[in-house]
């Protein structure tokens, strides 16, 4: 996925900017990361409180095989289907993927 597109789909959130990582895209706003672009995928940073709402929606949780194959849960959800064709829908789920990553690292999002 190119920038414009990403920047496109996150612009309820407000201006973002994307920096290569992992071999994907880490998405920030206000120097927040809140979302990835991994192989072709987009994913939103979740946490306790926005974990069942993504998962009710049908998201699925990031897993990668970690170390000895143990699975590695990461703090990344699939965008809910739905959001892919209904803005509104999209920025819901971003709004939702920043302030869990403002609670996750308790940053100030006033700025």
């Amino acid at each position: 996925m190119d920038n414009a597109a990403i920047e496109e789909m996150f612009e309820a959130v407000g201006p973002v900017s994307i920096r290569r990582m992992f071999g994907g895209k880490g998405i920030y706003h206000h120097g927040i990361i809140f979302a990835l672009e991994l192989r072709d995928e987009l994913m939103l940073k979740g946490d306790p409180e926005s974990a069942p709402l993504l998962e009710a929606a049908g998201a699925k949780r990031w897993v990668y095989e970690g170390k000895g194959g143990k699975p590695v849960a990461m703090p990344y959800w699939t965008v809910p289907d739905e959001a892919y064709d209904d803005p509104d829908i999209m920025a819901k789920w971003a709004r939702l993927a920043f302030e869990a990553a403002v609670r996750i690292t308790g940053a100030d999002q006033r700025k």
